[in-house]
């Protein structure tokens, strides 16, 4: 039976790994580089190409983080024989996932004790997102697909609703599909992340599973046609520039930039466009990387078997090392500063954008070891049903 057969897929584990690789850079960015509280990476009147496309490249990272969720929760449904433990299980940890989200991660990014941000990011997204797979499972991977694309490519209307000054509304629209900040007393909510779209990934991920079942000559043909669809549909409509992203390109001072803007999609929420060209390379990287075994894929895999191990390890290790880099700088424990999009550093603090990829890579090293116990002891421990969870 298929359940008793299914094996981890090595490029799934490739793949993720890779992204959770570029996912520390974008964090190290933003914890620790000069600019990261002034001016946005993606603003083309302050930016550089370079300071662009490393935080452009990170943009992959939650969207494959949560299709790949996606299509390992069909093949982990498929090692199950029994439908009921499945259910139970997406919904339960669905659950400890937000719930995870909104108190050690949120402490993890802010390094707030008050509490007076919560920041409903990726981690939640993929919570919310196997909550909903518990009660859709009864629906085939082709329907669920179906309801995915149907979620992608619709998405972007719910955004031209006009603006209601409701604030049960205003909380419904920001959590479900609008993103934003929300204000109460003296706590922030920012949905980075709302469920709709996300969820849409998620149940396009989940159609995908049934591909890994089917000979590797056939899975990569198909995965390399989809991938190449989805950018093919990314570029004619981001030439026709009427739909698909709230933000249209246009002409800048010199072609880098008009390339630049070309490529400039939007994240909260995502878009169409944002969503079919970082898809569309997950699927090509996919086809490549099948049945290729090197150094480096190995290396990859290790950090893709324990995502949520690296992810809550590497939050605390980059902000340990920004509060490091704080003081040696000169500053003081009492000129930390605590709140939205703060993480406790003093206006003045950072490094340069090379030392930031020199931290970066020191990071992502150093957890490597790390990552490779872990790997190990969750592989020596089956019996230990908590281990499922992270």
């Amino acid at each position: 039976m298929l359940h008793l057969s299914m094996k981890r897929i090595y490029s799934i584990d490739i793949a993720r790994g890779l992204v959770m690789i570029i996912m520390a850079l974008d964090h190290t960015r933003d914890l620790m580089h000069t600019d990261a509280l002034i001016h946005s990476p993606t603003d083309l009147k302050t930016t550089t190409p370079i300071l662009f496309f490393t935080r452009w490249i990170t943009h992959l990272c939650a969207p494959s983080f949560v299709f790949l969720s996606g299509t390992s929760a069909w093949l982990s449904m498929q090692r199950r024989a029994d439908a009921g433990d499945s259910r139970r299980f997406l919904f339960s940890r669905g659950v400890f996932l937000v719930v995870l989200d909104l108190t050690i991660v949120n402490f993890c990014v802010w390094y707030d004790i008050h509490f007076r941000t919560f920041l409903f990011q990726v981690i939640a997204a993929i919570g919310f997102g196997f909550i909903g797979l518990a009660f859709l499972y009864k629906l085939s991977p082709k329907t669920l697909g179906i309801i995915g694309l149907v979620i992608i490519f619709l998405h972007d209307l719910l955004l031209r609703l006009p603006m209601v000054s409701n604030p049960v509304l205003q909380f419904a629209g920001a959590s479900l599909f609008g993103g934003g900040l929300i204000k109460l007393g003296g706590t922030t909510l920012l949905f980075g992340y709302p469920i709709l779209p996300w969820l849409g990934i998620m149940l396009a991920g989940f159609a995908l599973g049934p591909q890994f079942t089917l000979p590797y000559e056939i899975r990569r043909r198909h995965l390399r046609h989809l991938g190449t669809i989805a950018l093919g549909l990314f570029v004619l409509l981001r030439a026709v520039n009427i739909y698909g992203d709230p933000v249209r390109w246009s002409v800048q001072k010199n072609p880098m930039y008009t390339f630049m803007s070309f490529f400039d999609v939007s994240k909260y929420p995502p878009s169409l466009l944002y969503t079919l060209i970082m898809l569309g390379l997950l699927l090509l990287f996919l086809s490549f990387i099948e049945e290729k075994e090197n150094a480096l894929t190995r290396i990859a895999s290790v950090y893709g078997k324990v995502p949520m191990f690296y992810y809550l390890i590497h939050w605390n290790l980059i902000h340990l090392l920004m509060l490091a880099m704080v003081f040696l700088q000169g500053f003081r424990a009492d000129q930390l500063v605590f709140g939205t999009f703060q993480f406790g550093r003093p206006p003045g603090s950072g490094i340069s954008l090379p030392f930031v990829y020199l931290v970066w890579l020191c990071v992502v090293a150093s957890l490597y070891p790390l990552c490779v116990w872990y790997g190990r002891y969750k592989a020596l421990h089956p019996e230990k049903r908590w281990l499922r969870y992270l």
